[in-house]
């Protein structure tokens, strides 16, 4: 599992190896060029403050850094791992994902029909569970390719911002960025330019999960 320390120094390594101070690479990217500084990473009592996944996307966008770039600067001989094998989690394909019965009513897999798939360097909190989709076409480049597996977690907290998984009502399985949640609605931003932004209604769809890791 990738520690607080270790996704600040990929975001370290990766504005230095771009010819950015970590602050210019906030500031090209359209961040706050605070956003990066060391002062930024603890809170006043202490506490680790984590890199936004909207803001990783940014700096990955404005370098053409992939997410497997991103990892090879937090993988040097420095990080210790915290276990020896990786994890298996369960996974299918989005096209899968649509069909009914593969999910329960919290969005959680269902069924056997789903494959297993190791993730090396991927540890799973003990109180939350986990499962992967596959993705298939073009509809979430640049940020997603064909063959990447999202790692999903119904559990965590979905802020502003985050990437998710959105199961509608009638059968869509949907990879967007939150804009906005009420209790009456969502309103979604595509990944794609190329495809339409969505706004739902609380009717209109099943449960909206948190992407939490991408393994390229």
């Amino acid at each position: 599992m990738f520690t607080h320390d270790d996704i600040w120094r990929g975001i370290d390594k990766l504005a230095s190896a771009h010819g950015f101070s970590p602050s210019g690479l906030a500031k090209q990217a359209g961040l706050d060029p605070t956003a990066f500084n060391r002062s930024k990473r603890l809170s006043p009592d202490g506490k680790p403050r984590w890199p936004s996944t909207e803001s990783i996307a940014k700096i990955l966008a404005v370098t053409g850094a992939t997410m497997s770039d991103f990892i090879a600067f937090i993988a040097t001989e420095e990080m210790q791992p915290t276990h020896k094998s990786a994890i298996s989690i369960s996974v299918i394909g989005f096209a899968q994902a649509g069909t009914e019965g593969y999910f329960d009513e919290d969005g959680y897999p269902a069924g056997d029909s789903w494959d297993d798939v190791p993730l090396p360097g991927f540890e799973a909190p003990k109180e939350e569970r986990q499962y992967a989709l596959k993705v298939s076409g073009d509809s979430m480049e640049p940020l997603y390719r064909k063959g990447d597996i999202l790692v999903v977690a119904p559990a965590a907290k979905i802020r502003k911002g985050d990437r998710v998984i959105v199961k509608t009502t009638d059968g869509q399985v949907l990879a967007k960025e939150l804009v906005q949640r009420s209790a009456s609605k969502i309103t979604l931003r595509s990944l794609n330019n190329d495809y339409e932004d969505r706004a739902l209604k609380s009717s209109e769809f099943h449960w909206v999960a948190r992407i939490l890791w991408t393994s390229q």
